[in-house]
């Protein structure tokens, strides 16, 4: 295929503005589909995805479209758009020459409308404002297409007003994507240069890659190298997604596509890496994209022990899949083996978890979600922590600091009041207040991490009627009066309990914990504590009371003694089953923090 009748493109948007949909018109549009084949989220390959209704993977397919008596192939990457997911957005970004904005007509410019298409920007991307759900009766295009203007700053002459659900606009659209985004920049005589953007496991093929050649040519039966990883392997099968898997003999530079190699191992490939020719290497790696950070940190670990072995091929197989997860193994005295994995967001986490129980058919407890703090001791050493139990002692901690983010809340106005109040709750310093229009607001806070991965999301959302969204981004680490609260379950410590909270908050936070846990925790025969500890001090208690035989029940009458004797010999019965006895901690317990009231 000529490069100049290429047209790699992605769609980017804030969540549940019709991405999805979108790519079914698309599909629909270019007859790559017949009605029989035909299915809403066709592109969502997850069970969850379909379930949840929100795109997870960013997803390929090639179009051919007839333009003026030319044939065009289209490669189209439908993305997701939470802001968990931004790393899969970036690393499409990078693929791609042009971006689709999709922006709803109701409800308008997002906050991660803004993450995205200033990623895009950043990337040099050509940019083609798409106004969706114009068949709604309360859409407004006419303001939406000013609050592009105005709070994006992207010209709206060629926006395009669509509607994915009915189909109407879907054509003009595909003639703009010919006309307004430019063919890629590809040089086939050059050594081969392909950038890896997507890779997952296939029970039959092993590792499957997505990629993008950016410059030479690649065939079935070229021995390949993988420049960061220096590994090589034999190209067996190469492909199309058009949007079914279509086997080619050879693909240039400008196309997209998918191949399986003789990979033997998973960590031979590396999202972001450029894969070239073993005989005829590139002198230098494609640029790739920024790595993705972990923000929230939990511990996985099996139900029964003997499943420790399937959860690490699990996530083996899911970091191919998902390159954000990043895991290492830990040991628990509560919980015995298991892993310390790093996520995006608490969305990633749950989707993660979701999956690792559904496709490899796994019982999983979590402990609750941590951020990373930075710990400077007396000599002047960094350290960083994710776990709280491996805080140190904090008399040799000179300086104990946490991660703070900048985040952008959207909300219509007569939201501000119960939006500062909430950010202020969460310790949050209020950079700026700023009016869209007449009726939304754009505001900016400085908030610390650790306080928005628990129940913000959730508690901005009631707030505000479902209106408000959010969007976020590191700023750096500050100093804090950090302290580390402890959990003693029947005397023992429960390490995959600890938590690391601010001084003010730390009374509260055990007040409610212990609280909560009594209300998960089973009874048993005997009296069970739950005690909450900064230090040696215990600043909260709760208990939970014995189950009681009644022992009593034979004695009819007769001598108060006898019914004593039976209650005192029950009593020491007691005594010496709290010393031995265990207590089963359910996994409810551990995620008992993400459900406190704050």
């Amino acid at each position: 295929m000529d490069p100049q009748k290429i047209r790699n493109f992605c769609i980017i948007a804030h969540i549940d503005h019709g991405k999805s949909t979108l790519a079914d018109r698309l599909l629909d549009a270019t007859g790559s589909i017949s009605t029989r084949e035909k299915k809403e989220q066709f592109l969502d390959n997850l069970s969850i995805e379909r379930e949840r209704g929100i795109t997870i993977k960013a997803q390929t397919v090639s179009l051919q479209y007839t333009y003026q008596g030319e044939t065009y192939l289209l490669n189209l990457i439908d993305t997701p758009g939470h802001v968990d997911f931004s790393y899969e957005v970036s690393r499409s970004i990078a693929a791609c020459e042009g971006a689709l904005l999709v922006v709803d007509a109701s409800q308008g410019v997002q906050a991660q409308t803004l993450a995205n298409v200033y990623m895009a920007v950043d990337h040099n991307l050509e940019i083609l404002p798409v106004i969706n759900k114009i068949d709604l009766p309360q859409a407004e295009p006419e303001r939406v297409l000013k609050e592009i203007e105005d709070v994006i700053g992207l010209d709206t002459t060629n926006a395009v007003m669509v509607s994915a659900k009915t189909g109407f606009g879907v054509d003009k659209l595909l003639e703009k994507v010919v006309e307004n985004f430019p063919p890629p920049k590809a040089d086939a005589t050059k050594p081969l240069r392909a950038l890896i953007f997507d890779s997952w496991f296939d029970a039959y093929l092993g590792v499957v890659v997505l990629f993008r050649i950016f410059e030479g040519q690649m065939k079935k039966g070229d021995r390949l190298k993988f420049m960061a990883t220096k590994k090589d392997a034999l190209l067996i099968t190469l492909g199309k997604h058009t949007p079914f898997k279509t086997d080619f003999e050879s693909l240039q530079a400008g196309e997209v596509g998918f191949m399986s190699a003789s990979i033997k191992n998973l960590s031979d490939i590396r999202i972001g890496d450029t894969i070239t020719l073993y005989d005829n290497p590139a002198k230098e790696a494609l640029p790739g994209y920024a790595e993705a950070k972990s923000m929230v940190f939990s511990g996985i670990y099996p139900v029964s022990a003997e499943d420790y072995e399937n959860l690490k091929d699990a996530l083996a197989k899911l970091i191919l899949n998902d390159s954000s997860i990043h895991f290492e193994p830990e040991t628990s005295v509560a919980l015995g083996f298991g892993f310390r994995c790093g996520f995006l967001g608490l969305l990633h986490l749950e989707i993660v978890q979701e999956r690792l129980e559904k496709e490899f058919h796994l019982n999983l407890i979590l402990t609750s979600p941590t951020v990373v703090f930075k710990v400077i001791d007396q000599k002047d050493k960094e350290t960083w922590i994710e776990n709280p139990s491996k805080l140190p002692n904090l008399g040799s901690v000179k300086q104990l600091l946490e991660p703070y983010v900048l985040g952008t809340i959207l909300i219509p106005k007569e939201y501000i009041g119960a939006m500062i109040q909430l950010a202020l709750e969460k310790r949050g310093i209020q950079k700026s207040i700023e009016y869209l229009g007449l009726h939304r607001a754009m505001m900016k806070f400085e908030l610390p991490l650790s306080e928005i991965v628990l129940e913000f999301y959730d508690q901005l959302k009631t707030l505000s009627k479902g209106y408000a969204s959010f969007d976020y981004e590191f700023l750096e680490y500050r100093p804090a009066d950090l302290v580390k609260l402890d959990i003693f379950i029947n005397g023992d410590v429960v390490d995959a309990l600890s938590l690391i909270v601010h001084r003010e908050k730390a009374y509260y936070k055990a007040r409610d914990l212990t609280k909560k846990l009594k209300e998960l925790i089973p009874r048993q025969m005997f009296e069970i504590a739950i005690q909450a500890s900064l230090g040696a001090k215990i600043i909260a208690r709760e208990s939970i009371p014995a189950m009681r035989k009644n022992v009593t029940a034979k004695c009819y009458g007769g001598d108060i003694t006898r019914k004593r004797k039976l209650l005192e010999k029950q009593k020491e019965g007691k005594k010496r089953m709290k010393q031995i006895g265990s207590v089963e901690v359910p996994q409810e317990a551990f995620m008992a923090i993400l459900k406190l009231k704050s």
